[in-house]
C-alpha cells in the first residue's frame, strides 16, 4: 500500500504531536460545553466518541483518497460559546442536539455552494498570512512562557530542537518530544499506571428545536465556527502550498465536514471544521521534506482521533498524562517555521505591510467581540486599513478556487 511506503518517522511525530496539541489544549472546555447541558459522565463519554470518530474520520479518508493532508478539529471556539451559552439559557440537551443540526446545516450549504472559498478568494495574500502568523504566534508565546513553570524542561527542549535542526533537521520535532517524555518520565511528571482501557459506548439524544437555540446557540455556533475555525484552516491550506486546483477542494471538505456533523450531532457531534494550529504542524517541511507525501501524516492524526473516539475516556487520561509544559513547548517549537513563513510572506508587500500588521496584532490580541473571535476581527480590521490607505475593500483574486 502506497501509505506505508509514503509513512517516516517524522510524518508518524507530527501526526501524534497534532493530536497530543489539539486534544490537550481544549478537551477541558469540551467537557464544560458538555457539562452545561447537564451531561452525565455517560454522555460526555459519547460526545469523546462522536467528536473522536468524526475528526478521524475526516482526517484519514480524504487524506487517503486525495493524497493531500486533510486536516479537521472540533470547533474550540464553538464549545466556548456553548458553554456559556448553555450555562446562562437553561437549554436541554436535546435543544443543545437540534442546534448542533442547524448549525451544521448552514455549513454544509455555505460548503457545497462554495459561498465561503470564493469570500476568501478576495482576501489580500498580506492579510491572510498575517491572520495565520497571528493565530500559530499565540501558541509559539505559550512554549516559552512554559519557562515560568518549567524552565529546564523548556531549556532542554529548546536547545535539542535547534541541535537537531543543524545536523538532523528531518528528525528536529522527533528528537525534541523524546528530550521533553524523557525530562518528565524523569522528574516522575508522567504515568500511565491508572489508566484502565474500555471502549466508549454512544448515547443517543433526541433534537428538540427551539427559536430560544436557534438565536442563542445554533447562529453563535455557525459563525465563530466558520470565522475563528474555518477561516484561518483554508488560510493554512493555501500557507502550506495545498490550494488552487490541483490542491485540497476546500468546499468539499467543509460540506464533508457539515455532511458528518449531522450524522454525529446526536451523539455529542457539536461542530467539525478545518483546523489551522494541527494543519500547520501536518503539512509542514517537519512532517515530510516530500509534499506530496505529508498527507501521512494527517492520516496518521485521523487514526489516532478514532482510537480517541473508540476508547474514549481511557486515550483522554493517556493524553491528559503529558504535562502541560511539554505540551506547550513542542506546540511552540514545531510551529516556528509556520509562523516565520507566515510573517515573511505577510510583511513582503509594502503597501500591505501595515494593513498586514494590523491584522496580526489583533489576531495575537484573542479578543472576542459578540462571541467572534480574533480571527475573524484580525481580517475585519486588516480590510478596514486597507480601505483607508488603499480606497478599496477587496484585491484581485489571488488564488484559484478549488
Amino acid at each position: 500500500m502506497r501509505f506505508f511506503k509514503d509513512l517516516s518517522l517524522s510524518a508518524f511525530t507530527a501526526g501524534f504531536v497534532a493530536v497530543l496539541v489539539g486534544f490537550t489544549s481544549s478537551v477541558a472546555l469540551v467537557f464544560q460545553a458538555a457539562q452545561a447541558f447537564t451531561a452525565d459522565p455517560q454522555v460526555i463519554a459519547s460526545w469523546m466518541w462522536a467528536l473522536g470518530l468524526g475528526m478521524g474520520l475526516c482526517c484519514w479518508l480524504p487524506s487517503l483518497w486525495w493524497r493531500r493532508p486533510v486536516m479537521v478539529a472540533w470547533s474550540t471556539p464553538g464549545a466556548a460559546v456553548l458553554a456559556a451559552a448553555g450555562l446562562g439559557g437553561g437549554f436541554s440537551m436535546g435543544e443543545a442536539v437540534g442546534a448542533f443540526l442547524v448549525s451544521a446545516s448552514l455549513v454544509v450549504l455555505f460548503g457545497a455552494t462554495g459561498w465561503f472559498e470564493r469570500a476568501l478568494n478576495r482576501i489580500p495574500v498580506a492579510i491572510a498570512s498575517a491572520l495565520l502568523a497571528g493565530v500559530l504566534t499565540r501558541f509559539g508565546l505559550q512554549a516559552f512562557s512554559a519557562a515560568k513553570t518549567a524552565p529546564g524542561l523548556v531549556v532542554a527542549m529548546l536547545l535539542a530542537y535547534l541541535l537537531s535542526r543543524r545536523y538532523l533537521a528531518r528528525y528536529a520535532v522527533v528528537i525534541t518530544l523524546a528530550v521533553g517524555l524523557c525530562w518528565v518520565s524523569a522528574l516522575g511528571h508522567f504515568s500511565l499506571a491508572t489508566v484502565q482501557f474500555e471502549l466508549a459506548r454512544p448515547v443517543l439524544i433526541t433534537p428538540e428545536f427551539s427559536l430560544g437555540a436557534l438565536v442563542s446557540l445554533a447562529i453563535p455556533l455557525f459563525v465563530v465556527t466558520m470565522a475563528s475555525q474555518n477561516l484561518p484552516g483554508v488560510v493554512a491550506i493555501q500557507a502550506a502550498g495545498y490550494g488552487g486546483r490541483d490542491g485540497i477542494p476546500v468546499s468539499k471538505v467543509i460540506t464533508l465536514t457539515g455532511l458528518v456533523t449531522l450524522v454525529l450531532a446526536p451523539f455529542g457531534a457539536y461542530a467539525l471544521n478545518l483546523s489551522a494550529i494541527t494543519a500547520s504542524i501536518c503539512m509542514g517541511p517537519e512532517a515530510h521534506r516530500d509534499p506530496a507525501r505529508r498527507y501521512s501524516a494527517a492520516v496518521v492524526c485521523g487514526l489516532l482521533y478514532v482510537l480517541i473516539g473508540l476508547f474514549g475516556g481511557a486515550v483522554t487520561s493517556v493524553l491528559s498524562a503529558f504535562p502541560t509544559a511539554l505540551v506547550a513547548t513542542i506546540a511552540g517549537l514545531a510551529l516556528l517555521g509556520s509562523i516565520g513563513g507566515g510573517l515573511a510572506s505577510a510583511l513582503a508587500h509594502e503597501p500591505h505591510r501595515e494593513a498586514a500588521l494590523i491584522t496580526f496584532l489583533v489576531t495575537l490580541s484573542g479578543v472576542v467581540l459578540w462571541d467572534v473571535g480574533s480571527a475573524f476581527w484580525g481580517v475585519v480590521a486588516g480590510i478596514l486599513a486597507l480601505f483607508i490607505q488603499h480606497g478599496r475593500f477587496w484585491v484581485e483574486p489571488t488564488r484559484t478556487a478549488s
